[in-house]
């Protein structure tokens, strides 16, 4: 029975591509920020290789890792969780995703309003947390949504629960979604629910994202295609539009997402598991959190044990991340244009490095070799067992 856990350690990146220049992210490096932290501990991750990846020169390399390895580059123009995760599910998209650093057009925002019967507020780049300490109170008194965006090609749209019921706001979130098609068709629309006092906001767990359904054949579709069960843990399923799956389960953070995880290598299933923890991404690195950030990381790292336990004959664990956010980067907050780390382990299986890989997509390519279906889009296999 053969298995593959895929778990993204959202937004740890191992270092700037040669054209992070162009994505204003020069000398940005996730890894070597977290690992200033005096809570940066990765014991495990250092046995598997993490530090003997191509590039990565923090952390202390083990005489011999048990786990094969590469360094993944990016081909695809952009550095956000959609591009990310499209390409390592085979979709290298070669033209960027619409960004709005000046906020959005007139005409979208004027038809949201006509279509949800309520004004808008804020419309440009914007923390998170921030805009709503800066917009909160507006909103409270005139029930205006919250519309913001970021570096990243994203609607965002954040509400008080008592202003507007969380279904309300997926329901608006919809709309945007049909209204933000063509040349404005950003990568997510976002619902932002948040509940508290002035000067207390604080955002819920309850957000929800609507992606652009992939744009070609993925990983997934052929997986569905055979018959074996694709299953989705974290953000996984909002990613890809919901296409593709075969099963999914929403999580609160890093530890849920585990422990679900976990709960998943205990049933019998055919199939790929693919997972995503969002809190480094999400609560440190986009907060400039250097401890927050390393804290995470060692957690993650304290888990490793027991997933490796739960390994059974035929399963292999892979490990890699869909671009950085740079906690040290204090000249911005945005994800970063970096290489990320691929570490494949399978119980009884020689160690090998890969070297640097052109492409995110060799993932997939890996992971449709090892069901002998051939990939139906660009990506080079790293066999297991050579």
């Amino acid at each position: 029975m053969k298995r593959v856990f895929l778990i993204v350690l959202d937004s740890v990146g191992i270092g700037a591509m040669e054209d992070a220049g162009e994505y204003g992210d020069t000398g940005t490096n996730t890894l070597a920020s977290a690992a200033t932290s005096p809570y940066f501990h990765m014991p495990n991750m250092q046995q598997l290789g993490l530090f003997h990846i191509d590039g990565v020169r923090c952390g202390k390399r083990v005489g011999e890792h048990t786990a094969s390895i590469a360094r993944m580059k990016e081909a695809s123009k952009g550095k956000d969780t959609i591009i990310g995760h499209w390409e390592i599910a085979g979709i290298c998209s070669k033209r960027p995703l619409p960004t709005y650093p000046e906020g959005f057009p007139e005409e979208i925002l004027a038809e949201f309003s006509k279509r949800t019967g309520r004004g808008v507020l804020c419309n440009k780049p914007y923390s998170g947390t921030e805009v709503i300490k800066d917009y909160g109170d507006e909103h409270m008194k005139t029930g205006k949504l919250i519309v913001y965006t970021s570096a990243d090609s994203v609607f965002q749209i954040a509400a008080h629960e008592e202003v507007v019921p969380v279904e309300t706001l997926y329901e608006y979130c919809e709309i945007a979604r049909e209204i933000l098609s063509g040349e404005h068709g950003v990568g997510r629309v976002i619902a932002r629910p948040f509940v508290g006092k002035s000067g207390a906001y604080t955002r819920t767990a309850r957000r929800h994202d609507y992606a652009l359904e992939p744009t070609g054949t993925t990983m997934l579709d052929q997986l569905c295609k055979k018959g074996y069960s694709v299953i989705g843990v974290g953000k996984i399923n909002d990613i890809f539009a919901g296409k593709g799956m075969t099963e999914y389960t929403y999580t609160t953070g890093n530890e849920d997402g585990i422990e679900k995880t976990l709960a998943y290598m205990d049933k019998k299933f055919e199939g790929l598991c693919f997972v995503n923890l969002v809190d480094f991404d999400m609560l440190y690195g986009h907060r400039n959190d250097i401890d927050g950030y390393a804290k995470a990381l060692a957690y993650f790292d304290t888990k490793l044990p027991e997933i490796l336990k739960k390994l059974q004959e035929d399963d292999i664990l892979m490990i890699t991340a869909d671009h950085g956010c740079d906690p040290g980067y204090t000249i911005s907050t945005d994800h970063s244009r970096e290489y990320t780390p691929f570490i494949m382990y399978q119980n009884n299986i020689s160690p090998h490095n890969f070297g640097t890989r052109e492409t995110f997509a060799d993932i997939a390519a890996t992971i449709l070799k090892y069901f002998d279906i051939q990939p139906a889009f660009a990506g080079t296999p790293m066999s297991w067992r050579e």
